[in-house]
């Protein structure tokens, strides 16, 4: 019956008990240390009226007298009348009364200790005489050479006193109740504290609970990270470590003292959006090595009371792998430049074509035989310079299709090659979301220029590495923003159906994967130099980024 308890009602049931206990405890050595002060003030009042009634002259000279009892017993009863005590007792040192409440005990021997009273001491006990068990002081009675003559006994009943004592019981209970009363209050509001944020579950449930919770994380695709309201982060799972560049959780980490976000290695524009606790759909950012898609919404309370406002507790974020994808995608975008430049290549044949059938149904064969030869010279002489300079068909004919692309939207395309080293080392994928991402955001911003619109491709390789540098006409870049130009989602143009402001971020991504440099100048037309160490991106450094 107790396994299907709540956590708030076992603690209820447990703090109860505690208080109920405590209350016991702390009643009865209040009611003990209240009755032992009631018992120690009556013996200082009995010492009072014990050492009163010895330092009366009247009892050390009756001592001396025939029958002191004819003297001294009037002046014992008036002495009970007036003070109080229950008894008073007056007796020689043979422990012979001389005065007691009830004259039929006068003569007989007094029942209790009398030695400390014979040396001379007061002393003060509890025990049983004639009268029941009692509080009494015995005062010696000395003469001028220090003799004790008699003793003088003053006590009140055990019962008198209990009775005196038992007017401060109603207070002692009160006491107590409050405790008790208090205590349980505490404990029911707890208790109810507890059943609000555990939804009445049971630390079996929560376990359950826990246990599945920790599957489910671990056995998800995605990545998935929870943050709370100081910017703590509070959990994450395995493929979230993998994607973020993150250390593993270790199950000795004290789950009380989760990392600050300052303190992971997370890429800028991650930070900020984990820092921020917006809402996010299917954001894009770039880190080190890969591309992922972000979701992210506060993390709510199921219920609010009193139709509040739901409190957060912090933010979720998932996290999905896009890298591949977007390789893909490159590879895509790769096609589909070279499918637009044979396409344009056919049409600016076409047209060339035309124009030599006119010129040849005129009869000006030689000026035909002049237009063929010097367009197939300039074609190959690109090709070419191209070719001997970096060993890559995909690259050439990558530029050939951009080539035939400029010159179609007004923009002229000149290439400047150097060297001969190899790049067998380098990505063709890198090297292609690199050159043609820069020569597409170039024929851009020449074609929206003024004339004359142009862009410059210089290709210079050797032992150390390649260098490309990529100019255009256009209206240059302002300096305050080149940090603004490689942050993914900034573009300077209309956003298209597809969204803009990747491919910069993109080549960035690339030169920093394969220990590149990156700069850009310029204000009257913007210049991109790029620098790639040989071998950078060998096959060691593919396999890292996998």
């Amino acid at each position: 019956m107790i396994h299907r308890w709540s956590i708030a009602r076992r603690l209820f049931v447990a703090n109860l008990l505690i208080v109920l206990a405590f209350t016991a405890i702390v009643g009865t050595a209040t009611f003990l240390d209240a009755r032992d002060h009631a018992y120690e003030e009556a013996g200082r009042r009995m010492t009072g009226v014990a050492a009163a009634v010895a330092a009366n002259p009247l009892v050390l000279q009756a001592a001396d007298d025939p029958d002191p009892s004819a003297t001294l017993q009037p002046y014992a009863l008036l002495v009970m009348s007036r003070a109080g005590p229950d008894f008073v007792t007056i007796m020689a040192p043979d422990r012979t009364r001389w005065t007691h409440p009830n004259g039929e005990e006068i003569g007989k021997p007094y029942i209790g200790s009398i030695d400390a009273a014979l040396r001379g001491e007061v002393f003060t006990e509890v025990t049983a005489g004639t009268l029941g068990p009692s509080v009494r002081t015995i005062v010696p009675v000395k003469d001028a050479g220090g003799n004790v003559k008699a003793l003088v006994a003053a006590g009140v009943t055990v019962r008198t006193v209990d009775v005196a004592f038992s007017g401060r019981l109603p207070v002692l209970l009160g006491i107590a109740l409050a405790l008790l009363i208090g205590g349980s209050a505490a404990s029911w509001l707890l208790g109810r504290y507890l059943r609000r944020v555990t939804r009445g579950w049971g630390p079996e449930q929560l376990a359950q609970l826990f246990a599945y919770y920790e599957s489910v994380l671990h056995s998800v695709r995605e990545g998935l990270i929870l943050i709370d309201t100081k910017g703590r982060v509070v959990m994450y799972n395995d493929q979230a470590a993998e994607l973020l560049g993150l250390e593993p959780r270790s199950s000795e980490e004290d789950p009380a003292r989760p990392p600050y976000l300052a303190e992971l290695p997370l890429a800028a524009s991650l930070k900020k959006l984990f820092e921020s606790g917006r809402e996010a759909h299917d954001e894009i950012h770039l880190t080190g090595s890969r591309i992922v898609v972000v979701n992210q919404g506060p993390a709510l309370a199921p219920d609010s009371p009193g139709g509040r406002r739901p409190a957060v507790f912090g933010t979720v974020a998932t996290i999905r792998d896009r890298t591949e994808i977007e390789s893909l995608g490159s590879e895509l975008e790769t096609m589909r430049t070279l499918s637009d430049a044979l396409r344009a290549q056919t049409h600016e044949h076409a047209s060339r074509l035309h124009t030599m059938v006119s010129l040849l149904e005129l009869g000006r064969t030689r000026e035909a035989l002049d237009f063929a030869t010097k367009d197939l010279e300039l074609s190959q002489k690109l090709t070419d310079e191209m070719v001997s300079s970096v060993d890559e068909p995909v690259l050439s004919a990558l530029i050939m299709g951009k080539a035939a692309e400029a010159n179609e939207r007004g923009v002229k395309l000149t290439l400047s090659a150097e060297g001969s080293a190899s790049v067998t080392g380098l990505a063709v994928q890198d090297l292609v979301t690199i050159l043609g991402n820069l020569l597409d955001n170039a024929i851009d911003a020449a074609a929206d220029g003024a004339a004359p619109r142009t862009v410059e491709l210089t290709v210079e390789s050797d032992a150390e590495g390649l260098d490309i540098t990529v100019e255009d006409s256009g209206s240059g870049v302002d300096p305050a923003a080149v940090e603004d130009i490689f942050r993914h989602g900034f573009s300077t143009k209309a956003s298209g159906p597809f969204g803009r402001g990747i491919g910069l971020a993109l080549v960035r991504q690339a030169v920093q994967r394969l220990d590149g440099t990156m700069t850009i100048t310029g204000t009257d037309g913007a210049r991109f130099h790029v620098f790639l160490p040989a071998m950078a991106g060998g096959t060691d450094k593919e396999e890292q980024f996998q």
